[in-house]
């Protein structure tokens, strides 16, 4: 763990502040530029276009000798940018690893983004790909969902949507730095403001406008974290940098699913900024909460295939 290593990135991630908000383009060819020196790990991966539910998605596969077992299971990733940007290609160096890691395939989703397409348009792409899953024949209890910033945020909704649609759950949940708290109410929201790198209250504000458009945030479906019933969710492990403006979203959401009776593991690192994982390859901290979330995710999907034989 270097320290080193952390101060290289905290530079990366702090770019001077403009002098009034970014426009939609200027945040989605920014956020392109970043995540285009992530490092992808290639060797170990196959991608190819694919189409699940009627949204274009990602496939990412291990490389041919590298898989944990015939239809082990898949990994449904939904990928960060608060709801506004990003796509299944910034988000490769986390689907990547999660595949070389544990030898499972992934679907990475492209949903639909604000503000052309606010709230619930991503929720419903992201229950319409799941239930695409189920119809093919998949089993839930070999499907894992997965994401990042507002994607694992969108683990967490699609789970609650597919229990309100009657959808049997998935074997777990995943999420790198959710974004979980649309009323903006976790005190680190202030406190952690200039320690973050990346947000500050006023650029969620400004994002959080575009996918809300109008909406009441004080919902399930929008705020999981102070409102959600998580009654009868799935395994959950839920991984954060303590340098985050939305490290209350993680901590309160882990204190509410376990009064719910959920199995739930949050695993906070120590002075790393938002999807710290990202950095795998640069960052000593990414590679190994990467692991855990591959052994998290194996686990899960083991348990899968011991009820299925069972």
């Amino acid at each position: 763990m270097s320290r080193e290593q952390r101060i290289h990135i905290d530079g990366i991630l702090r770019q001077p502040s403009p002098d009034g908000p970014l426009s939609v383009e200027e945040i989605r060819s920014g956020f392109r530029a970043l995540m285009a020196q992530m490092i992808v790990p290639h060797d170990s991966i196959r991608t190819a276009p694919t189409t699940l539910g009627d949204r274009p998605a990602l496939r990412v596969e291990p490389k041919q000798g590298q898989e944990s077992g015939p239809n082990a299971g898949t990994i449904l990733y939904f990928h960060g940018g608060a709801w506004v940007f990003g796509s299944p290609e910034t988000a490769l160096s986390l689907t990547g690893n999660l595949v070389a890691r544990t030898g499972l395939g992934a679907y990475s989703l492209d949903y639909r983004l604000a503000p052309e397409h606010p709230f619930p348009a991503a929720i419903e792409d992201t229950l319409s790909a799941y239930r695409a899953l189920l119809d093919r024949g998949e089993n839930p209890a070999a499907i894992v969902f997965a994401g990042d910033s507002a994607g694992g945020g969108l683990a967490v909704t699609t789970c609650l949507a597919a229990r309100d649609a009657g959808l049997p759950l998935p074997a777990a949940i995943l999420a790198f730095s959710p974004g979980l708290d649309a009323t903006r109410t976790g005190e680190s929201t202030d406190t952690k403001e200039g320690i973050d790198p990346i947000f500050t209250r006023a650029a969620l504000e400004h994002t959080g406008a575009m996918y809300l458009a109008g909406a009441d945030p004080h919902q399930p479906l929008l705020s999981p974290a102070v409102l959600a019933d998580l009654t009868g969710f799935p395994p959950m492990l839920i991984q954060v940098g303590t340098n985050e403006v939305l490290l209350d979203d993680s901590t309160r959401m882990a204190a509410r699913a376990s009064a719910a009776g959920v199995d739930v593991v949050l695993d906070v690192t120590a002075d790393v900024p938002h999807v710290f994982q990202a950095f795998a390859g640069v960052l000593d901290e990414a590679d190994e909460a990467l692991e855990r979330a591959a052994l998290f995710l194996r686990q899960r999907i083991h348990a899968g295939r011991r009820t299925l034989a069972g």
